[in-house]
C-alpha cells in the first residue's frame, strides 16, 4: 500500500535531525509522532523552530524516544511503498533516525510521491489515450493536481504535509479515472 511520509526537523544544516513524523496510508489510516531527540542531536535553527513551531523544550517534554518512533516506523510501514515530496531531505532524516536507533539505514526507504503520483495516472488512463500520449496527459494531470491555493504555504507539520500528499494522490487518481471514462466514451484510444 502506499504511505505518504512527511519529516519535520531540527534545521536544514548537514547536522539536521528528525523533530517530527507521520505517514498517511492511502486508506486514510494515520500517525503522528514527536521525536525527542537522541544523545548528540544537538544543533537546533530558531528559524525552523519559528516555521514548524515546534520547540526544543516541547520535544523534551512530549516527544517519543527516538529509538521507540524508529521501531514503530520499521513495524508499521516496512513491505509499503513510501513517498515523500521531497524525498532527499525525508531519507536524510528517516536514515539518521534508523542510525540512532541502531536499525540498519536502510531498513526503510522512500521514493518522491511525483513518481507515484504519475505511475498512478498513467495505469489508469492504459486504453483510454494514445500510448505515445499517456505520459504528457499523465504529467499534466499530476501538474494541476493542487490542493492548496496559489501562493498558501504548507502547514510545516508532518501530519498536515503527509495528509495533504495523500489528498494530492487522490486528486490525481480521481481525475485521471474521470478523464479515462471520458475518453473511453468518446471513443479514445484504439
Amino acid at each position: 500500500m502506499r504511505v505518504f511520509l512527511d519529516f519535520e526537523a531540527s534545521s536544514l544544516s548537514k547536522n539536521s535531525y528528525p523533530v517530527e513524523v507521520a505517514w498517511a496510508f492511502e486508506d486514510g489510516a494515520s500517525e503522528a509522532w514527536l521525536i525527542r531527540p537522541a544523545p548528540g542531536w544537538t544543533e537546533w535553527d530558531a528559524r525552523a523552530e519559528a516555521i514548524h513551531g515546534i520547540s526544543r523544550a516541547m520535544l523534551d517534554r512530549e516527544g517519543e524516544a527516538h529509538d521507540r518512533v524508529a521501531a514503530r516506523m520499521v513495524d508499521a510501514l516496512s513491505g509499503h511503498d513510501l513517498l515523500a515530496s521531497a524525498p532527499s531531505w525525508d531519507g536524510k532524516w528517516l536514515s539518521a533516525l534508523l542510525r540512532a536507533a541502531g536499525l540498519p539505514r536502510h531498513a526503510l526507504r522512500l521514493r518522491d510521491s511525483d513518481d507515484a503520483h504519475l505511475e498512478t495516472a498513467m495505469a489508469l488512463l492504459q486504453g483510454a489515450v494514445e500510448p505515445a500520449q499517456i505520459e504528457g496527459v499523465a504529467s499534466s494531470l499530476v501538474a494541476s493536481a493542487q490542493i492548496r491555493a496559489a501562493g498558501e504555504q504548507p502547514a510545516h507539520r508532518a501530519l498536515a504535509d503527509a495528509q495533504e500528499e495523500r489528498l494530492r494522490w487522490l486528486k490525481v487518481r480521481d481525475e485521471a479515472q474521470a478523464l479515462a471514462c471520458r475518453m473511453r466514451g468518446s471513443g479514445g484510444a484504439r
